[in-house]
């Protein structure tokens, strides 16, 4: 089995809602910047372990690691980095977990199809970024 580890920092994003113009249907370009970043990251971490692009099953686990309001008293600020508070606003975890799926499609795996497990965290930390670790079997 290979592990792919992918750390992309900045705010995490979720899957935006598709948009309709002129009977043509579009992702956000918000969407589809954060997308081709992560795709970016993801290709470099493949390229530098010498991993192809899964054609059997693949398990994921993401972390999204989202700044903590700068408005909350430090004491709040500290319980949160300790996880006694959750990041329980938007994006979505199931929308993360969408992004992930659809960025890396056709480049750690040939399709998110092949997603056997998916598992996400949402939680604050000292640095915004989303962490995924890919198991490719």
């Amino acid at each position: 089995m290979l592990m792919l580890n992918v750390w992309l920092a900045g705010q995490p994003h979720g899957k935006g809602r598709p948009r309709f113009a002129r009977g043509r249907v579009y992702t956000p370009a918000k969407t589809k910047a954060y997308e081709e970043r992560l795709a970016a990251r993801a290709l470099e971490e493949m390229e530098s372990a010498g991993i192809e692009t899964a054609t059997g099953p693949v398990r994921i686990e993401a972390r999204a690691i989202f700044t903590i309001p700068k408005s909350w008293p430090n004491a709040k600020k500290q319980a949160a980095l300790i996880g006694e508070f959750q990041h329980t606003g938007k994006p979505d975890a199931d929308n993360v977990l969408k992004i992930v799926g659809d960025a890396l499609n056709g480049i750690v795996w040939k399709d998110d199809s092949q997603i056997v497990s998916a598992s996400i965290n949402k939680r604050y930390g000292v640095q915004p970024a989303l962490v995924l670790t890919a198991y490719i079997e």
